[in-house]
């Protein structure tokens, strides 16, 4: 079974679990098998940023130095095989067009997702 993620909100619950969950699962349903590949659409655009990172976060004197490191968590899932979809109006409305992004990723206009979405057997929007 061929499933196409679609992840739109960004950076959710990435402090309290060092990763993104949807990424995590991603990751995890290719290693058990099966094919799973992605597209970020809205704020999660910024995932396939490069040369991103997190500051430690300091509170009350205590200092979580774990910071999440989505970029690194979807590089990892692209080099285990899934592909990595762009919406092009995304990177527009979010000023990413001429930022270096993680390759490969293959950049499809919003008119091009319908035969996009055809292309697997499930679709699931998080």
């Amino acid at each position: 079974m061929k499933v196409l993620n679609i992840v739109s909100n960004a950076y959710r619950a990435t402090l309290e679990e060092q990763d993104d969950t949807v990424l995590w699962l991603s990751q995890t349903l290719r290693r058990a098998g099966a094919e799973v590949d992605l597209l970020l659409r809205a704020g999660a655009s910024n995932y396939a940023v490069t040369g991103q990172g997190a500051a430690p976060l300091a509170i009350a004197g205590r200092v979580q130095s774990h910071a999440p490191d989505v970029h690194g968590q979807l590089a990892d899932l692209v080099a285990s095989g899934a592909a990595l979809f762009l919406i092009e109006e995304d990177l527009d409305a979010y000023g990413l067009r001429e930022c270096p992004r993680l390759e490969p990723s293959e950049i499809v206009a919003n008119a091009a997702l319908p035969g996009l979405l055809a292309r697997y057997d499930a679709v699931w929007h998080w």
